[in-house]
């Protein structure tokens, strides 16, 4: 494996928990053969230890680096009235977090397999803090639509963890191990927007962007002394980095399919998840950002299919679980178009349900496609990770485009017809014959 060293013991905490950080140091020393500060050598080539409280660590810089792309969501409501903001334009903020997050795997996600990981990851900790200071301290929408931008930028750092989980897990255990860092993500951006509507309708929205950036200090202090180093498995200069990941695009049909896929099924995931708000505030129900962001809680329910997930992928092959995830997250899509023939109540118990069976089927489909992407060529996990992910998110920015103008222009029958158009579109690629994609 490519893992050639250990970091420091580990000390301090994540999320608040000393308790939890020092269990993650206690093993990430063991790992080393001691539990001093300084550095041990293992062979490039034996099978790492991934300690439980490792993939601990992993998960939690995971969820809590990809939850700063969320706090706003729920927020916007509040955001317009403070900094005098039309809707129009504070609609903006999670579009450019989500288009740098794009933006930012492909031009830096793919350093992963240039550099060593842990170096990148903690450069990326230290400027995602400051972005979310600069949001937490913003006077105008313009500071504001900057930070968002740095803030998906520099959230990326998730997607330098996911791989270096991949890197460090036996190849019997990676689908397990990255289902259990993918639940952490995924928890990471349900959750985000129960704890920021929270945070906000208490405390403001400009509490909640400084504790998520003392969350990410956290887990950047955890990251460097708890970390192992990453050798890097190529050398090429950063043009030719980029250069091949259109190689990569070309050469492999399993990979262009996972990632048009996924971008097609991230479609309605994001035009529900922005529209949700704007619409449970609108008659019949009325309701503030933090119900809007309870539920949050519904579609955290799914991210626990995570782990189940991966390990159907070792046993019984990823392609079963794609279509699988794809059906469930079709279904509940389509169930939502009974809600105009329901009560007010009946309708919000329609829409928790719904939530847990579509991120159930994103989350699914999603570790089954990192399944896929990561045995195609090993030694370019970090730019075949950029690729899927860069298909994912110019989904999730275009659906939550999309999803709002439907929701003004045709309601919530609008966003659901398109979640579901895209969801069997996704489906019709997985179904396609193999070889019409690999051409």
């Amino acid at each position: 494996m490519n893992v050639i060293q250990k970091s420091h013991t580990s000390g301090g905490n994540i999320g608040g928990s000393a308790a939890a950080t020092a269990a993650i140091a206690a093993s990430t020393s063991t790992t080393t053969g001691g539990g001093k500060a300084g550095t041990a050598h293992a062979s490039q080539h034996a099978d790492p230890v991934l300690s439980p409280s490792l993939i601990l660590l992993l998960a939690a810089g995971a969820g809590l680096s990809v939850a700063s792309l969320y706090y706003s969501q729920p927020m916007l409501g509040v955001l317009a009235d403070d900094i005098g903001a039309s809707e129009r334009t504070v609609g903006m903020v999670p579009m450019l977090t989500q288009l740098g997050y794009a933006l930012g795997i492909l031009l830096l996600a793919p350093l992963g397999d240039r550099f060593d990981r842990r170096r990148i990851i903690l450069i990326k900790a230290a400027v995602l803090t400051v972005a979310l200071l600069m949001a937490g301290a913003a006077s105008g929408i313009g500071l504001l639509l900057a930070a968002s931008l740095a803030v998906g930028l520099a959230a990326t750092m998730a997607q330098d963890i996911v791989p270096a989980a991949a890197t460090l897990a036996p190849e019997h255990r990676r689908g397990k191990v990255v289902g259990t860092v993918m639940t952490g993500l995924l928890l990471g951006i349900l959750l985000s927007r129960v704890l920021s509507g929270f945070v906000a309708q208490h405390f403001g929205w400009r509490a909640m962007f400084v504790g998520a950036a003392a969350s990410i200090a956290l887990i950047g202090v955890a990251a460097w002394r708890g970390l192992p180093r990453f050798k890097a498995t190529t050398h090429l200069a950063y043009s030719a980095l980029l250069a091949s990941l259109l190689v990569l695009i070309r050469k492999h049909g399993a990979l262009r399919r996972a990632a048009l896929a996924q971008g097609l099924l991230s479609v309605g995931f994001s035009a529900f998840w922005s529209t949700l708000a704007v619409m449970l505030h609108a008659a019949p129900f009325h309701l503030g950002s933090a119900a809007a962001g309870a539920f949050g809680l519904a579609g955290a329910a799914g991210a626990l299919a995570a782990p189940l997930a991966g390990r159907i992928s070792d046993s019984k092959g990823p392609e079963l679980v794609t279509r699988l995830g794809l059906m469930l997250a079709i279904v509940s899509f389509a169930a939502l178009a009974l809600a105009p023939m329901l009560s007010s109540s009946g309708q919000l118990w329609l829409l928790a349900l719904a939530a847990i069976g579509f991120d159930l089927g994103v989350q699914a489909t999603l570790v089954a496609h990192q399944t896929i992407v990561y045995s195609i060529e090993p030694g370019a996990r970090s730019r075949l990770n950029a690729v899927l992910f860069v298909g994912m998110f110019i989904g999730m920015a275009g659906g939550a485009g999309l999803g709002s103008l439907l929701l003004a222009q045709w309601g919530w029958s609008g966003v659901v017809a398109l979640a579901v158009s895209t969801s069997l579109a996704a489906l019709v690629v997985r179904m396609w014959p193999g070889a019409k994609l690999a051409r």
